[in-house]
């Protein structure tokens, strides 16, 4: 099994106290002294055990070889790789485990799980046109301006003040810029990299336009395609692809820019209080990064996991995201408003009726009642995603 995800994510802490992981034989590449033996005699890590945990396997990925051929010998041992670069991206992982290894990504926490609550079943039901009746869903409309500011990495649960939450983003960024980047690639010059960092977070929830990306970061657009390739594969950053079946319209083919912790888009956006993250041009922007985080981590829940897309059409008819699980497909539209109307719902009639087969529309909002707008299309209180 490869175990990947962003950095500070919780993958040490899973696979070290988390069962049945915890008695497997444990080795941190991280580590000079391992490192050097994963290098020089790899198979003496896992001479004695035959469940093998070798964590940060992005420094020796020459060890990749060993494994296969440990795997090859005796198919009954066990090994999990982990790290924070994404290996399904890098080729020498592909080409070494190909038809050996399961891929998982281990995403940031949800609110739900902040909570303490199992995740609902909104997503499920709704895939298979079971969509939720009208009535009151929630007590209180949730506020997510402080999910936004803070973030759902684990480090930063027991954080109790902005400034704290601030300095640990601020960490973060410029430990990924000066240790983990550099081991991924060379970088001629950070400040570079910092500044497309930037103007991806200011582009969240928008198509991304390569070429005026890197215009303002007054870079090459070749440049740019491999500094958001590397931010990519260590998790950090996601293209949304569009969604292109269509019997009827022109439609825009170009990805949307996603972030993968919604925190860390803020955080690279300049907002760093409440006040100026609520009186954001484009809050709605933020808003729709939440919900396609906590969509994309139920999304992956299922087996096997649903793809996500948006939906354009060269008109500038819209659903900010399209559910797709085998042959079923569920629209979902985001409003950050606390009431939603017949209206607010048009797109997602518009891509239910160029895709009569798709299950529903769900319009997920700031309010407290599920709400009937029509024909396979509800309105919904975002806290039944989120949990």
């Amino acid at each position: 099994m490869v175990l990947t995800g962003a950095r500070q994510v919780g993958k040490t802490t899973l696979l070290r106290h988390a069962e049945p992981f915890a008695s497997w034989r444990y080795h941190s590449l991280d580590l000079f002294d391992v490192r050097a033996q994963a290098q020089e005699a790899p198979a003496s890590l896992w001479a004695d055990h035959r469940e093998v945990i070798l964590d940060e396997v992005q420094h020796v990925p020459e060890v990749l070889s060993a494994v296969k051929q440990a795997v090859d010998e005796d198919r009954s041992r066990r090994f999990i790789l982990s790290g924070s670069a994404n290996l399904s991206l890098l080729s020498r992982v592909s080409e070494s485990l190909a038809g050996r290894a399961v891929y998982l990504v281990l995403h940031p926490m949800t609110l739900g799980e902040l909570h303490g609550n199992l995740p609902g079943g909104l997503l499920g039901n709704a895939l298979a046109g079971r969509l939720p009746a009208e009535g009151q869903a929630a007590q209180d409309a949730p506020d997510l301006v402080p999910a936004l500011l803070r973030g759902f990495m684990p480090a930063l649960l027991p954080l109790s003040t902005r400034l704290a939450v601030t300095q640990w983003w601020q960490g973060y960024v410029a430990t990924y810029l000066e240790r983990d980047l550099r081991q991924l690639s060379q970088i001629e010059n950070l400040l570079d990299f910092r500044r497309l960092m930037e103007l991806a977070a200011l582009r969240s929830g928008q198509i991304l336009n390569q070429s005026e990306l890197a215009r303002d970061a007054a870079i090459s657009q070749a440049t740019a395609h491999r500094y958001l390739d590397l931010l990519e594969a260590s998790h950090l950053f996601e293209r949304l692809p569009a969604y292109t079946a269509s019997r009827t319209s022109r439609l825009v083919k170009s990805p949307k820019a996603a972030w993968s912790d919604p925190g860390l888009a803020v955080f690279l956006s300049g907002y760093y209080d409440e006040q100026s993250l609520r009186q954001a041009d484009r809050f709605g922007c933020y808003v729709e990064l939440l919900i396609y985080h906590h969509a994309r981590v139920l999304a992956g829940l299922l087996v096997p996991p649903a793809r996500l897309y948006y939906w354009r059409t060269r008109s500038g008819v819209e659903v900010d995201f399209v559910v797709e699980h085998g042959r079923n497909v569920l629209a979902m539209e985001v409003k950050s408003a606390e009431r939603v109307g017949y209206g607010d719902g048009s797109g997602l009639r518009r891509f239910l009726a160029d895709h009569p087969r798709a299950t529903g529309g769900l319009l997920l909002y700031g309010g407290t009642e599920v709400r009937r707008l029509g024909d396979r299309v509800v309105a919904v209180p975002w806290s039944l995603l989120t949990g």
